[in-house]
Parts: structure tokens; C-alpha cells; sequence
């Protein structure tokens, strides 16, 4: 069997505040939280709807604080219905402060984005028109 990516996993410093942003701007679910009695963490699984057993987002309580480093754009990227969806994030990210990258258009794969900075200091890109996702289909590889 080929191995299955199933969640990434990510020691914040603000579990609470990181909850919050996720469920807000990427509309995801707490479906697990408990206390890990080994270390006195709260860890907290996080889904889009209807995807709780295909891929979660692990929040691990009491990390430390995340360096910022330039040009670095490691980050999570969520695909978006249409570019008017990467616009709408990107207004009510830059009204809540957390906007980085304008929205704006690349040239293929990479299609139509925005960046947000989550609370703890990671980098989240809302897209349309990568080949992956919705708008997949309506951008095809043009090689």
C-alpha cells in the first residue's frame, strides 16, 4: 500500500487564537480536542465539512514562537471556488490586519491568490486556478 497523507501537525504558541482564525477564514471544524496527559498539551483536530477522515490539521498547544525569516513562503494552501472567493478573503483578512500578499494573478500552476499570516505566524495562501482543487478543470496545463 502506498502511503496516505492524513494531516499535518503544528505546534502553535495561541492554541485558542489559531482555532479561531481557522475556523474564520478557512471555515474549518474542531473535531477532536483533548489534553494530552503526557505532556499537558491541548491538541486540537481541525476539518474542512465532510472531509474528517481524508485530511486534519493538528494543533498542538505550547509552541514556540515561529522566527520570521525573509523570502520564506513555506505555508498551507486552500483552494476557493473562484477568484471573487480570493478577493472576498483577502478584504475581510486585510480588515482583521492579517493580509501579506495582495491577491494577484501568476502565470500557470500557480493561478490567482492571497496570503494571510495566522496568529502564530504561518503563512496561508487562498487560491483559484491551480491544478489542483476547484478551477482545477477550467485551467489546464498549458504545456
Amino acid at each position: 500500500m502506498l502511503p496516505i497523507l492524513t494531516h499535518v501537525a503544528l505546534h502553535v504558541r495561541d492554541l485558542a487564537a489559531c482555532v479561531a482564525f481557522y475556523e474564520e477564514f478557512c471555515r474549518l471544524r474542531v473535531i477532536h480536542d483533548r489534553t494530552d496527559e503526557s505532556t499537558g498539551s491541548r491538541v486540537v483536530w481541525m476539518s474542512e465539512m465532510g472531509r474528517e477522515q481524508d485530511f486534519i490539521l493538528v494543533f498542538i498547544s505550547g509552541g514556540p514562537e515561529r522566527p520570521s525569516v525573509p523570502r520564506d513562503f513555506s505555508h498551507l494552501g486552500f483552494a476557493v471556488a473562484s477568484p471573487k472567493e480570493v478577493d472576498e478573503v483577502a478584504e475581510r483578512a486585510r480588515a482583521a490586519g492579517c493580509l501579506v500578499w495582495e491577491p494577484r494573478q501568476e502565470p500557470y500552476p500557480v493561478g490567482y491568490y492571497c496570503g494571510l499570516k495566522d496568529p502564530d505566524g504561518q503563512f496561508v495562501e487562498f487560491s483559484y486556478g491551480q491544478p489542483l482543487g476547484p478551477g482545477a478543470l477550467d485551467n489546464p496545463d498549458p504545456s
